[in-house]
């Protein structure tokens, strides 16, 4: 799938449709406008649909933001048609997570519609979890809704391959391309690591864990704070840094599991050990990164490549503690980029944390491998695969 100088002087239009952008809070938000920056520089012309919560409508670094939908209906969909047949796209290509659409079901029926319109269509499936959606129906029905767009969409990508296999007999052309970091790595110098960790009110003593990104039950809150809890058992001076914003904006699920979470530190006693970033720019996130110990990503469905907060961990180097990796990720080897132990499991995790605290070969080794292995995903080759796979998809013909 290589890319001509004749094809890259074509400026393919691109229209990207997400429910969250920025500076609304949301790692799907965060990714859209990554992967439209990667792409302006290698020739396409990048235009983005997204919520009025996100507006004022305006041009950033090449891209042309148009902030217009409140809801995700019909009309919506639309509209869509209008602007993409306003702007000349040649494709328009939904980033898709449960939640970053309100729950609309509209949005999974509009790969069929916009096809019907003549226009290409791509989906990239942020997760396969069905949306909350249309509660008086049963599972099945919701399945099959959040799965209409393998069939309907032109080009179908996933962002790990555990969930493009799962479409591999309905669609074998489905292909997988990990995210990169919505956070770019920083260089960190020593004094500028300690002179971090002491704004922040740590002692060279202290071991700090970090945690990064929005909570959700899927993220392993509640385990992160038995870890505490069991480390400061231990007699370690183990500390909390939850860096960045508490819950996202897409699903208000989180804040009913965010009081789960408050009311369990509560109940350990260990409120005074934890500390909240609230929302942070991208330059103080990686400050705050490069200040931990150890990361610890408790996932609860083990830690795969589609985890905005585990590729942003793996680029600035940190020594790692994560759930077992999903099955099919072999860009990351267990023990040499990152430690793994089971998922809801707070004690292996404390005794994973425990082991790098004790060890700093082993944090050293691991920080080094995990800068290597984030090098795979970089956003210019994100950008690269999916310029080929728009200019061979149009090449080959859709539908």
């Amino acid at each position: 799938l290589g890319i001509g100088v004749e094809e890259m002087s074509r400026m393919l239009h691109i229209l990207f449709v997400t429910g969250e952008y920025p500076p609304m809070a949301g790692g799907v938000g965060a990714y859209t406008k990554a992967l439209a920056q990667a792409l302006v520089p290698l020739g396409a012309r990048v235009s983005v649909l997204t919520s009025k919560a996100a507006g004022p409508p305006r041009t950033e670094d090449g891209v042309t933001i148009y902030a217009r939908h409140g809801r995700w209906g019909r009309r919506a969909m639309r509209q869509a048609v209008v602007l993409a047949r306003e702007i000349g796209a040649d494709w328009i290509h939904v980033q898709y997570q449960t939640a970053a659409f309100r729950m609309n079901p509209s949005i999974n029926m509009a790969p069929d519609f916009w096809r019907r319109n003549g226009l290409s269509t791509a989906w990239t499936y942020h997760d396969l979890r069905y949306p909350y959606l249309l509660p008086k129906i049963g599972d099945r029905i919701r399945i099959l809704i959040n799965l209409m767009p393998v069939k309907s969409s032109d080009l179908l990508i996933f962002t790990n391959e555990p969930d493009r296999d799962i479409v591999e007999l309905e669609r074998s052309d489905a292909v997988s391309i990990p995210i990169g970091s919505n956070i770019p790595a920083r260089t960190v110098t020593p004094a500028q690591r300690t002179a971090r960790r002491q704004a922040r009110g740590y002692s060279p003593q202290d071991l700090v864990i970090g945690y990064f990104g929005f909570l959700n039950r899927s993220k392993g809150g509640l385990t992160l704070i038995r870890t505490l809890h069991i480390l400061r058992q231990s007699g370690l001076p183990a500390r909390l840094l939850m860096i960045g914003d508490r819950v996202g904006a897409s699903d208000p699920t989180n804040h009913a599991y965010l009081q789960e979470v408050e009311t369990l530190a509560q109940t350990l006693g260990v409120v005074d050990h934890m500390q909240w970033t609230g929302f942070l720019p991208d330059a103080e996130v990686s400050a705050d990164l490069a200040a931990c110990d150890v990361m610890l990503l408790p996932f609860t469905d083990g830690a795969s490549l589609r985890r905005g907060s585990l590729m942003a961990a793996l680029a600035q180097g940190c020594p790692i503690v994560t759930t077992t990796l999903a099955e099919g990720t072999t860009e990351l080897v267990d023990g040499r980029d990152l430690l793994c132990v089971p998922v809801n499991d707070a004690e292996a995790a404390a005794q994973a944390v425990a082991r790098i605290a004790q060890d700093p070969t082993l944090a050293h080794s691991l920080g080094h491998h995990a800068r290597q292995a984030s090098g795979q995903f970089s956003w210019e080759n994100i950008a690269q695969q999916h310029l080929a796979l728009y200019l061979h998809k149009g090449k080959s013909g859709n539908g």
